[in-house]
């Protein structure tokens, strides 16, 4: 077996190296069965795909992308069952909402759910009637039974992943839906990257009751097991002051410990399972290891840097607000960058550097700070502002790795200068 086949990040669940961390497996499972939305949520790379690969590996799997709504999640998920959802008709410029069969398995459904016969190129209106002038397919209670029907009939979970690559006016309108949908009998699984608990009850409070958020984080312990797990497949031992290392350095992320763990052994020269049992000890590997991770991030993180350096300077008002915060946010230590940063503590520093920064406009440019680090794909998200608790999460973990084994040259300071505040 190969080392490649056990750690590492990949698009896949590797069960060799899968660790049911806080039987979360088992809390799934029970919510799967009762009717309830479930919402999963934790940082990038923390393992969300590889929990629901485990436990739902045949749902239809929605992923969202900048631009794109929740009618277009509709239209990928029946596209999946063979269905063709038409919103328009261009010819007349009336919205329309029908369903066309595209093969044996959407000619199935649409049997089943509108009573239908004949060829895969049977259709049915989706609300009965075209609606003209006003309304958009998906957002008009009829149109979403029939989608609810067609889904459900599948015998298939709904999942949508990456659900903040939505516009927050989307994320909004999702959440309303997630109500009507659930009226109708369909219970679908949100995943994707927030810190604000229970966020799409907070989008739409009529959702309490009717959606469970699961929270995906790891402890010491439980990053542990993987290594003892994925060792014993491979027939190796972690010390345990190696394996403590690993830990540390790895943030309470999955992720970061799977690459560490691979770049290591890559170090050691162990590419695969050896016959005999092997003690792995020297701490060395993983500073290489580790160095090497860095030096792949520095493109990544530098390519955010300019992306926020770049949103910073369209904001001529604020450059000065958005340039103390984001010095504030990313010296923040790594305790307080993962248990979150709080409003008060960046404004005391930012206020301390710079008197005129004021605690309410400061909490205007947080609400906005997402959007200038996210790239024309909606991808790239680091830091996040939960409005509810008043904290700045960091949500991508590497960084904390980057800036701990990179020499870190961020562009905060001379955006103060050109914004004439004095740090």
């Amino acid at each position: 077996m190969n080392v490649s086949d056990v750690f590492g990040i990949n698009s896949e669940v590797r069960l060799e190296s899968y660790v049911d961390r806080g039987d979360l497996d088992t809390a799934i499972g029970k919510l799967l069965v009762r009717n309830t939305h479930i919402a999963l949520k934790g940082e990038s790379k923390c393992g969300k795909s590889w929990l629901r690969q485990k436990n739902l590996p045949n749902a239809i799997v929605v992923q969202c992308r900048l631009g794109r709504g929740a009618i277009d999640i509709y239209v990928d998920a029946l596209s999946q069952l063979g269905v063709s959802f038409v919103v328009s008709d261009t010819t007349t410029g009336k919205i329309e909402g029908r369903v066309e069969a595209t093969g044996a398995v959407g000619e199935g459904l649409l049997s089943k759910v509108f009573g239908l016969t004949g060829s895969a190129s049977a259709s049915a209106g989706a609300s009965r009637e075209s609606i003209q002038g006003k309304g958009v397919v998906g957002r008009d209670i009829n149109d979403l039974r029939y989608v609810a029907e067609l889904i459900r009939e599948s015998r298939r979970h709904l999942v949508v992943e990456d659900f903040h690559y939505l516009s927050v006016e989307e994320r909004r309108k999702l959440a309303f839906d997630l109500k009507a949908l659930w009226d109708y009998g369909l219970y679908v699984v949100i995943i994707g990257v927030w810190s604000q608990s229970n966020l799409l009850i907070y989008l739409n409070p009529d959702l309490t009751g009717r959606i469970e958020e699961v929270s995906v984080y790891w402890s010491t312990d439980d990053l542990k097991g993987v290594l003892d797990t994925g060792g014993a497949a491979l027939n190796l031992r972690f010390n345990a002051e190696f394996a403590d290392e690993l830990a540390n350095l790895s943030y309470g992320n999955a992720g970061i410990l799977q690459t560490l763990t691979i770049r290591a052994l890559d170090a050691l020269e162990i590419v695969t399972a050896p016959r005999t049992s092997v003690e792995i000890a020297d701490k060395e590997a993983i500073q290489t290891a580790a160095l090497h991770y860095a030096d792949q991030l520095n493109a990544l993180y530098q390519q955010f840097a300019k992306r926020v350096a770049r949103g910073v300077r369209t904001r001529k008002d604020s450059t000065g607000i958005y340039a103390h915060a984001m010095a504030v946010i990313m010296d923040a230590s790594d305790e307080l960058s993962i248990r979150g940063i709080p409003l008060d503590y960046i404004f005391r520093i930012a206020n301390e550097r710079e008197p005129r920064i004021q605690k309410g406009n400061l909490r205007t440019i947080l609400e906005k700070l997402e959007g200038l680090q996210v790239d024309e794909a909606g991808r790239g998200l680091v830091v996040a502002y939960n409005e509810a608790d008043g904290e700045v999460s960091i949500v991508d973990r590497q960084v904390l790795l980057y800036r701990r084994f990179s020499t870190v040259s961020w562009p905060w300071e001379e955006l103060i200068e050109e914004a004439g505040f004095d740090s």
